[in-house]
């Protein structure tokens, strides 16, 4: 027992989450050069060197250099395991984000210093906050002109609702920028923009009044700093851990991840203050981490990780006990065991078999279509993990077979698409035609681009004018076939065959609202 609980005690769960461009990615990289995981940064955009970001393994990403999937990453730093999951940030993609954030156990947003707090930004951190998941923010970019110090601080508080505490502040910004002061080591950190991975100067500076000031960042910087270091004292509070961990209180760091300059301060609090992995909540009791049996869920599916290889992963989530390799597990949706001969780690795109796993780890099973979103596997108990939703979608288009000698193709590539949550598939009653939902319009396009490059089908897309697709419930089986009959052209099944009404227009919902107050109309799946 004492063995899972200091198993436990040495993981860090976390998820990046930020606006697209705000250097996320890269964060992620300079973060596995500090524990090793890779040896070289792939963020180097020059055109001598074009490499793509390690943890960007589709080919649609590196096309267009945004994350579209959201990669794992496992990597090990002073003694502490560390697991990324870093979500894309591009708002087509926002589902397959508030799926990934039910698996972490804390978070760190970024935020670029020119721009400050973005919408994409807004919604996930909401997201966080509603389930009071404890978040530390890193202010990117200082190499830049930016917003001021200050300024940003109170964004973060009134559009994010954060209370923040700075550990580090900037020593001037942009063309003036000379580092950082690390309040939470006593430390100032001297930026020089040579753009190389060397370690940056540390001087340890536990009283910011000694006149040496002076000789490292000048008169007038060391001014500003004595002034506004004194001001973070009386305004903001100190950091208190519990309030963190508790989410009512964020530590904000300041660097430019891109020049590897502090990362390092970040990533050395955040393994000393960051909650070890968390109780989750399913749908008939609470699970503790250091139960001595198993459970975990899927919180994403990722087709063809290897183009050489048809292969699909399901990523698990690990919440309690000890997953081992070769042993049988209640798959609780099916309702049969399932053994698993080679489930893998992740160190960015290398892969690794484990032959066990712990609470906070994530674990990617190789997977022939019998997992969906939201599973959950066990010894034997029979639990439903909380919170995995599908959303309703916003966009909305008839799929065609472009090339009739490949339906089967079609169909394959459709069906394995859906279940990693990419977008819903919706089947009319009527007619049998099919309608792809998604949540934005970028995700049209990466369904046909995968589904041509690995599945070898064609498609393409004609406009239906639809609104809304609501799930539907009853208790009233006259009502419901009442409301069948009328609205037959209308009815449509999603893809584990529940019914669904897909509404043309806000208005035709409403009438359907009024004039059926038995129906129950659900905006997203888990109702």
């Amino acid at each position: 027992m004492s063995k899972l609980k200091d198993e436990i005690a040495i993981r860090r769960t976390f998820g990046i989450i930020s606006h697209p461009d705000a250097g996320k990615t890269t964060l992620t990289e300079k973060l596995l050069l500090f524990g090793g995981a890779i040896q070289i940064a792939g963020a180097v955009k020059s055109n001598k060197i074009k490499k793509s970001a390690t943890s960007d393994f589709m080919d649609i990403e590196r096309q267009r250099g945004i994350s579209v999937a959201t990669s794992v990453m496992a990597f090990d730093y002073k003694g502490k395991k560390i697991n990324i999951l870093d979500t894309p940030g591009h708002q087509d993609f926002a589902e397959d984000t508030y799926r990934t954030l039910t698996a972490v156990d804390s978070v760190i947003v970024v935020i670029d210093v020119a721009k400050g707090v973005e919408t994409q930004t807004e919604k996930l951190v909401k997201v966080c906050r509603m389930r009071n998941t404890p978040i530390i923010v890193f202010i990117n970019k200082l190499d830049r002109e930016g917003l001021d110090g200050f300024d940003l601080l109170d964004e973060l508080e009134q559009k994010l609702g954060l209370t923040v505490t700075p550990l580090s502040w900037p020593i001037g910004m942009g063309q003036r920028f000379q580092g950082v002061y690390n309040r939470y080591e006593k430390k100032l950190n001297l930026f020089s923009p040579h753009g190389k991975q060397t370690k940056e100067e540390t001087i340890e500076f536990t009283d910011l009044s000694h006149p040496d000031l002076e000789k490292h960042i000048g008169e007038a910087a060391a001014a500003e700093l004595r002034e506004e270091t004194t001001m973070i004292e009386e305004v903001y509070p100190q950091l208190d851990v519990n309030a963190y961990l508790k989410g009512e209180l964020s530590p904000v760091f300041f660097g430019s991840a891109i020049n590897n300059f502090g990362v390092k301060e970040l990533l050395d609090c955040f393994i000393e203050i960051a909650p070890t992995p968390l109780p989750r909540i399913t749908e008939e009791r609470q699970i503790n981490p250091e139960e001595d049996k198993f459970s975990g869920f899927i919180f994403k599916i990722h087709a063809n990780m290897d183009p050489k290889h048809r292969d699909r992963i399901a990523f698990l989530r690990i919440c309690s006990g000890v997953f081992e390799r070769n042993t049988n597990y209640l798959h609780v949706r099916n309702n049969k065991k399932m053994k698993f001969s080679n489930p893998t780690a992740f160190m960015a795109a290398k892969k690794s078999v484990v032959e066990e796993a712990f609470p906070g780890d994530i674990v990617g099973l190789y997977d022939s279509g019998n997992f969906k979103i939201g599973d959950s596997l066990t010894e034997g108990e029979k639990i439903h993990f909380k919170g995995i939703p599908s959303f309703s979608p916003e966009q909305f288009r008839y799929v065609e077979n472009a090339d009739p000698m490949k339906s089967k193709q079609l169909a394959k590539g459709l069906e394995q698409l859906m279940d990693e949550g990419v977008a819903q598939l919706f089947t009319k009653d009527f007619n049998g035609r099919k309608i792809i939902g998604t949540v934005g319009a970028l995700q049209f396009e990466v369904i046909q681009y995968r589904l041509k490059h690995e599945y070898g089908a064609s498609c393409t897309y004609e406009p239906v004018n639809l609104h809304k697709a609501c799930w539907i419930s009853y208790d009233d089986k006259e009502k419901f076939k009442a409301f069948y009959d009328r609205r037959k052209r209308d009815m449509a099944k999603d893809k584990d065959g529940k019914v669904v009404f897909l509404a043309e227009s806000a208005w035709t919902l409403k009438m359907a609202q009024e004039n059926f107050p038995e129906i129950q109309f659900h905006f997203q799946s888990d109702f």
